[in-house]
């Protein structure tokens, strides 16, 4: 039986005088055979322009009107694969920041994503004197045979490496990226992938379940019905023995996948669930600015074009209605265990969920998929097994 332990302090609504910033960079050694996202393989040639672009935009972006007054709560680089760059690089881009914007560096989290293999200590080292304090180690698995079917360019051992490298240098705030559900996994390898990261101590597990999407490598095998998944009884006890672990851990699940011990959450990631503000630097990076959504051109090549030529990076636009802004917040604030707040709602949008929803929400709370505890709309336990199929509900 699925229990949630729920110990995470409710967050308030977001500060509107604070935002976060994503910098993807999209660069990889090699793709991975399930990834989605915007990126190359290897690069190297668009390093330095690149760090010079996104150095150029970042300064642009400081002087736009919304950022008077607005404070850099939390940094975030992702990728790709942000430790490709050599460490100066990143150190450059994160000090721009800090130039550019308000920023409180003793209270900032500035995350930064590292794919095994991809770093040594020495480049920690000097990740950490730059600023950085949160690394992210994209571990997926820790079965050699389940990494090179999705196409890392990592062992478990590379994996468990790195690890060591990054806590010897000083980051005292280390996450681990899990995915269960994958090709030729059964309860047992997830298992013992479980045992040997919580071995390591982790401070944060972001766990989540193979998501095939189109025009993947995996997806196209998949059509083609040269690949085998774990059946859905399966993938729901893998699920159920990770919530048991990790709890035993040490670890409170604080939303749908992602665990972290007490004061550890990601303040960059609870900054999208809140569906708070945020801008982002890059090629394919989104910016969200009080409801009004940007999307930068998914291309290395142009991206770093058009600054140099001092023309925009925006492809798509999007002005949220304040009803489309309150669904959206609605749907994302679920995704959190502590759920969103009724009373937050009303005060940034004014409107009553419960009367916006009436009858749809009547009936998830009789059918025990979402419940009402002190003020806080959240999912209950099996509700959180049919979140999907919840929050299409409500959107």
């Amino acid at each position: 039986m699925l229990t949630v332990r729920i110990s995470v302090p409710v967050l308030t609504e977001q500060h509107p005088a604070t935002f976060g910033v994503y910098i993807h960079v999209p660069f990889c050694v090699q793709k991975c055979a399930y990834c989605s996202f915007y990126s190359i393989p290897r690069g190297r040639k668009w390093f330095d322009l690149y760090v010079e672009a996104v150095r150029t935009q970042i300064r642009q972006a400081a002087r736009n009107d919304w950022c008077r007054g607005r404070r850099v709560e939390t940094i975030f680089f992702g990728g790709g694969t942000p430790s490709l760059l050599l460490p100066a690089q990143l150190a450059s881009l994160l000090q721009a920041c800090g130039h550019d914007f308000a920023c409180r560096p003793v209270s900032m989290e500035t995350s930064l994503e590292v794919n095994p293999a991809t770093i040594d200590y020495d480049g920690f080292v000097r990740l950490r004197r730059a600023g950085f304090n949160r690394v992210s180690i994209g571990v997926q698995s820790l079965v050699d045979r389940e990494l090179q079917v999705i196409g890392r360019m990592h062992t478990a051992d590379e994996a468990i490496q790195t690890v060591a490298r990054a806590r010897k240098a000083g980051f005292a705030n280390l996450s681990l990226d899990l995915i269960y559900g994958l090709p030729g996994q059964d309860l047992a390898s997830w298992q013992q992938t479980l045992e040997r990261a919580l071995g390591l101590a982790p401070d944060h597990l972001s766990v989540y379940e193979l998501t095939l999407e189109q025009g993947t490598p995996l997806a196209a095998r998949l059509g083609q019905g040269t690949l085998e998944l774990p059946d859905e009884e399966e993938v729901l006890a893998m699920l159920d023995l990770t919530v048991g672990m990790v709890s035993r851990a040490g670890l409170d699940r604080y939303e749908i996948s992602n665990y972290g011990r007490p004061g550890y959450a990601c303040r960059h990631n609870i900054n999208y669930w809140h569906n708070g503000s945020y801008l982002g630097f890059g090629p394919a990076a989104v910016s969200c600015m009080s409801g009004r959504r940007l999307t930068a051109v998914a291309d290395v090549e142009q991206f770093c074009l058009r600054v140099q030529n001092g023309e925009s990076v925006v492809v798509d636009q999007e002005e949220l209605s304040r009803e489309a802004r309150f669904r959206e917040t609605v749907i994302m604030g679920l995704r959190m265990v502590a759920g969103v707040s009724l009373e937050g709602l009303a005060a940034r949008f004014g409107i009553n969920a419960v009367s916006y929803y009436g009858e749809t929400l009547a009936r998830l709370l009789k059918q025990q998929l979402l419940e009402i505890s002190g003020g806080q709309l959240r999912l209950t336990g099996q509700g959180l097994l049919l979140a999907d199929s919840v929050m299409a509900e409500l959107v």
